[in-house]
């Protein structure tokens, strides 16, 4: 045990003295991210390893690194002892801590001129002592210190070092993945539509506070919500944005469906600024066919008590496409004359292909419904009312008007409704009549809802 402990302890010392490199430029970089503020980074490097045990350090880690998630493969024969995440990053006062019992520059003003010495620093704090070869003490301040170098303790940026043993002098590659916080991806379309069809564009926008700069990286965005066990938050606040626009023009971003979830490839290399929004077009579709809907909600009839004017919420339908859609924002557009015009903002969330998509355009202006209670029969053993629904459409076109009316499908003798205006149930717990208006007209039709208490 004494001897294993000795050695242990040896290689740490040595892993101070020897030192192998690591790259700075990765081969083939990729990245992927996911919608939860996530990304994982995949890095292949070039590696000189010197024999025996040594220290590596690998410069370009994000700052926002998930540290128990770092999986590193070296080549063979390499053994890994240990793993640290250095983020304490160099200030004047660590620098000069480090030149302790070091030669170091210093000057000293004379007059109107600055004269220029060298001596041993014995103590560094508020005030620098140094001591020259000639035995003068000098306190100056710290500012007045002049350093050659940056010694190889002190990190410029957050750094992983890794303490490993080789058992030969080499030259290889290593491959690293990790991942990294503080950075999202969410998609956003835009719709245009002329008449009843509509062109669909699609884009992947990536917002990268990681704490790292992607250069010429293969990038994968995920569509899906993946389990995480502790989900933490690093927003940091007051950041100034830059953005970046790529390509008008949508490329071929390739879509697989992999374990219950959509990847999209990015077709060329990618690259992410720090404190940057980067935008790719993806999807770009000509001519969808789109049905125009109207819909509102009454009131429970067996709540129903005055009159009530009902909201009619104005719908696209888009009964099916061949692509997948991540969750996202989708912007409608129509042209009236020669001026675009905003409709309607709707969220969609994660939609397979063929699946009817509903785009929300807003409340419409021409098109009224009301519900009024007519009578009330109701006794101690049966509800029993009339309700009247009144459409009114002083647009210049023909309108289909769905309302929506609460109320649980009873199968039994108990269980009644009476009207002239066909219906369906949708859910066994919503019924829906569909009622078809010519333009400037009004249409009325009455229920009666009978149940057993």
């Amino acid at each position: 045990m004494k001897t294993r402990t000795f050695s242990l302890l040896s290689i740490f010392t040595a892993a101070l003295l020897n030192a192998g490199s690591i790259a700075t430029t990765p081969i083939d970089p990729s990245l992927v991210v996911y919608n939860g503020n996530l990304g994982l980074v995949h890095e292949t490097r070039k590696l000189t390893l010197d024999k025996g045990a040594q220290a590596l350090t690998y410069k370009d880690v994000a700052s926002t690194v998930v540290t128990d998630s770092v999986n590193v493969t070296f080549p063979k024969g390499v053994t890994l002892y240990s793993q640290q995440y250095r983020f304490d990053q160099i200030n004047a006062h660590k620098l000069a801590q480090a030149h302790v019992d070091k030669t170091v520059k210093f000057y000293v003003q004379t007059g109107s001129e600055l004269v220029y010495k060298s001596g041993t620093l014995l103590s560094a704090s508020s005030q620098a002592v140094i001591k020259t070869d000639n035995g003068d003490i000098y306190t100056v301040p710290t500012s007045a210190l002049i350093f050659s170098e940056i010694p190889k303790a002190l990190i410029t940026k957050p750094s992983l070092v890794w303490n490993i043993h080789a058992q030969n002098r080499s030259n290889s590659t290593m491959d690293l993945d990790y991942l990294v916080n503080n950075i999202s991806w969410k998609s956003n379309y835009v719709l245009n539509i002329h008449k009843n069809r509509a062109d669909l564009s699609g884009w992947i926008s990536i917002d990268n506070r990681s704490g790292k700069a992607f250069k010429e990286t293969e990038l994968i965005v995920l569509a899906g919500d993946i389990n995480r066990v502790s989900p933490r938050s690093h927003v940091s606040r007051n950041i100034v944005y830059k953005a970046a626009m790529v390509e008008a023009v949508a490329a071929d971003v390739s879509e697989v469906s992999h374990e219950g979830y959509h990847l999209y490839k990015i077709p060329f290399k990618v690259s992410l600024a720090n404190n940057e929004k980067t935008q790719i077009k993806f999807l770009d579709l000509k001519n969808i066919k789109i049905q125009r809907k109207y819909k509102t909600q009454a009131r429970n009839p067996y709540y129903t008590y005055a009159e009530q004017k009902l909201t009619v919420t104005q719908y696209l339908e888009i009964l099916s496409l061949e692509k997948a859609l991540p969750m996202g924002t989708i912007r409608t557009y129509s042209k009236q004359d020669k001026t675009m015009l905003l409709v309607g903002e709707s969220g969609i969330q994660h939609t397979p292909k063929h699946e009817k998509i509903n785009i929300t355009l807003g409340k419409n202006f021409d098109v009224k419904v009301k519900s009024n209670l007519i009578v009330n029969n109701s006794d101690r053993h049966f509800q029993d009312v009339k309700v009247a629904y009144e459409v009114t459409n002083r647009s210049d076109d023909k309108k289909v008007v769905e309302i929506l009316v609460p109320h649980v499908k009873r199968s039994n003798a108990y269980s009644k409704i009476t009207t002239s205006q066909k219906y369906t149930w949708k859910n066994g717990n919503m019924l829906s009549f569909k009622v078809h208006i010519n333009a400037d007209s009004k249409k009325r039709f009455e229920v009666q809802y009978k149940d057993k208490k």
